[in-house]
This record gives structure tokens, sequence and C-alpha cells, in this order.
């Protein structure tokens, strides 16, 4: 059964967000569905590939013992579907917490002072360890989102930033659980000479960075698809009515 692990655990973690899509009673999140995948996948698609990258220079690898054993460019296909199946069930808790708490969110100001402090951290990271290479990475891709985040000012953050504090709750179990919290040993394990060598538990503090820069990069994209699909309707609709 060991060889289930991974990617029974991606099942389980994407059922139930997934389930919960096509209720009409409340959000009905479906209904977006041709934006929503097609941002993840496209986000998808250059984590895979930054994955990929990595995989080949031994930053990290994947213990075989967890696996299905089939491969694709060195990536466990449980690992490609991580790409599709976790964002989607991340992001599923920030629409859900958009739609039963429509007025919970951050000021302008606050989140302007958020995002150019962790701007400042991640720099000073990127600066100070800029010959570990996943430490450059993942650091280094957040900072240039807070930067743009500064820029441009989008006001998803506002909501995101604090969203992003109960999606890491399950992020935190699932990442776990592939870095050795709950088996024996790693699913998914690092050359620490590449990273900072800070745990959250058993991962790396790097993912939590990557993880952030992921999810919030996809809502980006999922938000501006939905205005080009002329979708951009509220996610909060009760029978068909728009709550004010």
């Amino acid at each position: 059964m060991e060889k289930y692990y991974y990617i029974l655990l991606n099942i389980a973690t994407f059922s139930v967000p997934f389930f919960f899509s096509f209720e009409k009673k409340w959000m009905h999140f479906a209904r977006f569905w041709k934006p929503y995948f097609l941002a993840i996948i496209s986000v998808g698609l250059f984590f895979i590939i930054w994955d990929v990258f990595f995989a080949y220079s031994d930053i990290w690898g994947f213990n075989d013992q967890y696996l299905l054993g089939f491969r694709i460019l060195k990536l466990p296909i449980e690992e490609w579907m991580f790409f599709l199946l976790i964002p989607y069930s991340s992001n599923f808790i920030h629409y859900s917490l958009e739609y039963f708490f429509p007025k919970l969110q951050l000021s302008k100001t606050a989140t302007q002072i958020i995002s150019i402090a962790l701007l400042i951290i991640s720099l000073g990271v990127v600066l100070s360890n800029y010959d570990r290479l996943y430490t450059l990475c993942s650091f280094g891709l957040f900072a240039l989102l807070m930067l743009a985040q500064i820029i441009y000012q989008w006001k998803y953050a506002r909501r995101f930033y604090l969203s992003f504090i109960l999606i890491y709750l399950p992020f935190y179990f699932v990442n776990g659980a592939l870095t050795g919290s709950y088996s024996a040993n790693p699913v998914v394990y690092y050359d620490n000479a590449e990273n900072l060598g800070i745990r959250v538990g058993t991962m790396p503090l790097e993912d939590s960075f990557y993880c952030f820069s992921m999810l919030y990069s996809s809502v980006l994209l999922f938000e501006f698809l939905k205005k080009k699909m002329n979708l951009d309707q509220p996610i909060r609709i009760n029978n068909g009515h728009k709550n004010n």
C-alpha cells in the first residue's frame, strides 16, 4: 500500500473541494471552472518547469517507496497531479472565505505595508543567500511578486493575505506528509546545501514562499481570465441574486 501514499494524499486533498464545487445552493464554484482551470494549468506549467529543473539538478528528488513508479521528465505522475489538484483545493478555500465572509479583508494601507515588509525581508534573504539555489529562486520569485503587488496594488491581496493564513494549515499537513512528518521516510527529499536549512515541521521554509507565489499568481490570472471571458460576476450569489 505504501506505493499509493502520494496519489492518495493528492486525491484526499482534492476530493472535498471538488465535491462542493457542484453545489448550487451557495457559491456554485463549478461555473468558474473554465478560467479557474486555465489559470491553474498555466501557472502550474511554470512551476512544473521549475520542478523539472530542480529534479535534474538533484536539488530535490522523490522516494520510489511511496510512488506508483511512472515518471515523466524525472517527475512522478503524482507530482504532475500535485500542480493541478493542490492549487485547486487551496484557492477554493480562498474563494469560500470570500463567499461566506465578504467583508473580511485588509485595508489598502495595511496591505501595502505588509507587501513592503515582505519585499524587504525576501530581498534580504536573497542577497544574503544567493549561493543557495532553492533559496534564491523561491525568495527571489516571491520578492518579484511583492514588488509587482506594491506597484499595481491588486485588490485581491487584501483578501488573499488573510486567506493564506487558513490555507497554510492544510498546506502544512500535506507538505509535511510529503517531507516525512507521517511516514518512515520522506516522499520528497532535499539537498540542504541549496536551502536555508530552516524547517517548518519537516518542510523547508522555502516551500512556504514557493506555495504563496504559486497560489497568488493563479488567483491573479483567474481574476484576469474571468473578466476576459465575461464571467466577472461575484462569487457571493444566493439563489441567483447578488448580495451587496
